[in-house]
C-alpha cells in the first residue's frame, strides 16, 4: 500500500546523502519533494502541512547542523515525525474490571466489519480470552449468516437469536447478548452493527442505541483503508454521531495509496488500534505506529518478524533442529526435518510479505512481487513421492529413483536433481552455521566462517622442476640428471675434479685458519 510513498521517500533521501552539511536550499528541496511525495500518498492536507513545518523546524535546528551524517538526522526526523502522525505509542485494548468486555464495532457498509470481528474474535482467542460474537447486523441480507460462518472458522461461539435480512431488533440482540455471555462464561463480546452507505441518520441512531444499551468498554470504528480522504470525513462525522474510541484499518494489502492511515489518527485524534492485512482470518494484528513507519522508510519491521516466528516455532523444535545440524556434519538432517521447517514457514504468511519485513528489501521489490509461493508446495509434493528410506539418506537417489519420484509428484526430473542438490547445500551450509563456523565462503571474518584459531596455515607447495617441451633438449636434461646422481653414487660432487668426493674432501687451509 505505502510502495509509492516508500520508493518517493528513498528517492529524496538519496540526494542527501554525500552531504557533509545541509544548506537551507536543500532542507527546503527536500521540505518540497516529501510534501509532494504525501500528497500523491492522499495524506490529507492539514496534516501534510503539519508534517512539514514540524520536518523543517526540527531539520533547521542543531540535531542536523552538528551532527556528522545530516542525511541520517533528517531520516530519523521524519521517521519519529511518520510515528507522532500515525498516533505515537501502540494503543491496547481496555479491559473491563467485571467480565464481559464489551467491544462494539461500527463502520461504513463494505468496510469489512463481519470479517473483521472474525479475525478478532480470534485474535483475542489466542491471547487467552473467550469471546461471543454478536450478530446484531439485521438489515443486510445474509449478514447473520456470513457472522456464523466467520465464527465457525475462527472457532469462536456466536448469538444469533434472530435471523436477520430485516427482521429482528438488534438493540434487544445487543443487551440479551450481555446476560448470555455471562451465563455462558464469555469474558469478552464482539457486538456486529450494520453498515451504512455514507452517512445515514436512521441507522446512526441505531447504532447509538445499541451504544446506550450495552455501554461498550470499547467502540471501534471499522476504515476501509482503500477509500482515501473520504474515510476521514466519515470518520470525523461518525465520531460526532456515534463516538469511537479507536480505528481499525481493513484491506491494507490493498493497492491503494495509504493516505487515510496517515490522515485519520491525526484528524481524529483517536489512534490506529489493529490493521487488517490479508484475506485469511489470522491476517490481522495490533497496530504499532513505529513498526509502520519503519515499513514506508523502507527500515523493515523485524519485531513484528520475530514475533511471528516465537508464534510458530516452538522452543523445543528448534534446539531439536539445531542439535540435528551441529552432530556429524548435518547428516542427520533428513528431507522430513527439511519439509517441517517448510512448512513452518509457510505458516508464518506469505514468503513475499515475511521478505518485506527485512531492511532494504523496498530496493528488490519487484522480485519479491515474483516470487511464486506455490514453489513451496511443488518441492513438498516432490519430498513425499520419495519413500521414507530416500528422505533419510538422499545420497542413495540415482537416476531411476529420480525418474520415479519425478512421476510421482508431476514435476521434471531436472526439478527433482535439483532440489536435491539444494538441499545438500543448504544442510552444509546449515550445518556449519550450526556449529559455530558463520557463514561458509567468508574467511577470515570472525563469526562468518572462521576466525582466528579457525583457519588452518596452508603450506605452499614447492612446484616441482619443470621440464622443455623440446624432447631433444629434454632428453639431455634427463641424461645430465642421471650423470649427477651416478656421480654422487661414486663419492664425486658436481663441480670439483673426480676423486674429491663427499668422502675425500677437505677444506683449504685458509679456511681451516679462520674456522679454528
Amino acid at each position: 500500500m505505502f510502495d509509492t510513498l516508500s520508493d518517493r521517500l528513498a528517492a529524496t533521501f538519496k540526494n542527501l546523502r554525500g552531504k557533509g552539511r545541509l544548506s537551507e536550499a536543500d532542507i527546503d528541496a527536500t521540505a518540497r519533494e516529501i510534501r509532494i511525495a504525501l500528497l500523491e500518498a492522499d495524506v490529507a492536507l492539514p496534516v501534510v502541512r503539519s508534517f512539514i513545518a514540524n520536518v523543517k523546524e526540527r531539520a533547521r535546528g542543531a540535531e542536523v547542523s552538528q551532527a556528522l551524517n545530516p542525511a541520517q538526522q533528517v531520516v530519523k526526523i521524519v521517521n519519529e515525525e511518520l510515528i507522532s502522525i500515525l498516533g505515537g505509542e501502540t494503543r491496547r485494548l481496555r479491559f473491563a474490571k467485571n467480565p464481559p468486555t464489551v467491544i462494539m464495532l461500527a463502520g461504513l457498509q463494505g468496510a469489512g466489519k463481519t470479517t473483521l470481528a472474525g479475525k478478532l474474535g480470534l485474535w483475542l482467542k489466542g491471547q487467552g480470552h473467550s469471546p461471543l460474537l454478536v450478530a446484531c447486523d439485521l438489515q443486510r441480507p445474509n449478514a447473520v449468516n456470513q457472522l456464523s460462518v466467520v465464527a465457525d472458522r475462527a472457532g469462536v461461539a456466536v448469538y444469533a437469536p434472530e435471523p436477520g435480512n430485516g427482521v429482528g431488533d438488534p438493540v434487544q440482540v445487543a443487551k440479551d447478548s450481555i446476560e448470555y455471555a455471562k451465563t455462558k462464561v464469555h469474558d469478552i463480546v464482539i457486538v456486529d452493527t450494520a453498515g451504512r452507505l455514507g452517512i445515514d441518520q436512521e441507522l446512526m441512531q441505531q447504532a447509538a442505541d445499541i451504544r446506550d444499551a450495552v455501554s461498550p468498554d470499547e467502540i471501534l470504528f471499522v476504515v476501509d483503508a482503500m477509500i482515501g480522504q473520504d474515510a476521514v470525513n466519515t470518520a470525523e462525522a461518525f465520531r460526532d454521531g456515534v463516538g469511537f474510541d479507536g480505528v481499525v484499518l481493513s484491506k491494507l494489502d490493498g493497492d491503494a495509496r495509504g493516505g487515510a492511515a496517515l490522515s485519520i489518527a491525526h484528524v481524529t485524534g483517536k489512534q490506529i488500534m489493529f490493521a487488517s492485512n490479508g484475506e485469511k482470518l489470522d491476517d490481522f494484528d495490533a497496530f504499532h505506529p513505529d513498526r509502520m513507519a519503519s515499513r514506508i522508510l523502507d527500515m523493515g519491521d523485524l519485531l513484528t518478524l520475530i514475533e511471528q516466528a516465537e508464534k510458530t516455532f516452538s522452543q523445543e523444535e528448534a534446539a531439536k533442529m539445531a542439535s540435528k545440524l551441529a552432530s556429524s556434519k548435518g547428516k542427520d538432517f533428513t528431507f522430513d526435518d527439511f519439509l517441517a521447517q517448510m512448512e513452518q514457514v509457510r505458516k508464518m504468511g506469505s514468503i513475499s510479505k515475511l521478505l518485506g519485513m527485512l531492511p532494504g528489501m523496498g530496493q528488490i521489490k519487484d522480485q519479491i512481487n515474483n516470487i511464486d509461493e506455490r514453489d513451496i508446495d511443488r518441492m513438498a509434493a516432490i519430498i513425499k513421492s520419495m519413500t521414507p528410506k530416500e528422505r533419510a539418506d538422499p545420497t542413495i537417489i540415482n537416476g531411476s529413483r529420480r525418474a520415479r519420484i519425478a512421476k510421482g509428484s508431476g514435476s521434471e526430473v531436472s526439478a527433482v536433481k535439483g532440489l536435491v542438490e539444494r538441499f545438500f547445500e543448504a544442510r552444509k551450509m546449515m550445518s556449519k552455521m550450526a556449529q559455530g563456523g558463520g557463514m561458509p565462503g567468508m574467511p577470515g571474518m570472525p563469526g562468518m566462517g572462521g576466525g582466528p584459531g579457525r583457519q588452518k596455515k596452508q603450506v605452499k607447495q614447492a612446484k616441482g622442476k619443470r621440464k622443455s617441451g623440446n624432447p631433444m633438449k629434454r632428453k639431455a636434461e634427463e641424461q645430465a640428471a642421471a650423470a649427477r646422481r651416478e656421480a654422487a653414487q661414486n663419492g664425486n660432487v658436481p663441480g670439483l675434479p673426480a676423486g674429491q668426493g663427499g668422502q675425500n674432501f677437505e677444506l683449504p687451509d685458509e679456511f681451516k685458519k679462520f674456522m679454528g
